[in-house]
């Protein structure tokens, strides 16, 4: 058994080519830039003063630090799966948040171009 964390990660399958580890890292960080990216533009929201309603602009900045939030726990939970998938040599998982993601931030931007 690995000693490596997470172990629930790490303790199946063999060790895959570290290029696909490598990618898989990367695209969890890239993950998290979004999430951070996110949270800053619901902090924005909220602090910059903007000609929206104060109902729509805290609920756009809920919105969004929410869905950073998701996507920080989406990338996490992502490349675990993803790596898991490469120890096992099996498929790699779909990744259906990113669909969620794109309809919440259509909504977030059709909400501001209806109430700006």
């Amino acid at each position: 058994m690995s000693k490596r964390w997470p172990g629930w990660v790490y303790a199946e399958g063999t060790e895959p080519d570290y290029r696909f580890s490598f990618a898989n890292e990367r695209t969890f960080l890239a993950w998290l830039r979004t999430a951070l990216a996110l949270l800053a533009a619901g902090v924005a929201v909220d602090v910059v003063p903007l000609d929206l309603d104060e109902p729509v602009r805290r609920g756009l900045a809920a919105l969004l630090v929410g869905l950073g939030l998701l996507a920080a726990v989406a990338a996490w939970l992502r490349w675990a799966a993803a790596e898991r998938a490469m120890r096992r040599r099996q498929p790699l998982p779909s990744f259906g948040f990113a669909g969620v993601l794109t309809l919440c931030l259509v909504l977030a931007g059709v909400i501001v171009l209806m109430v700006a």
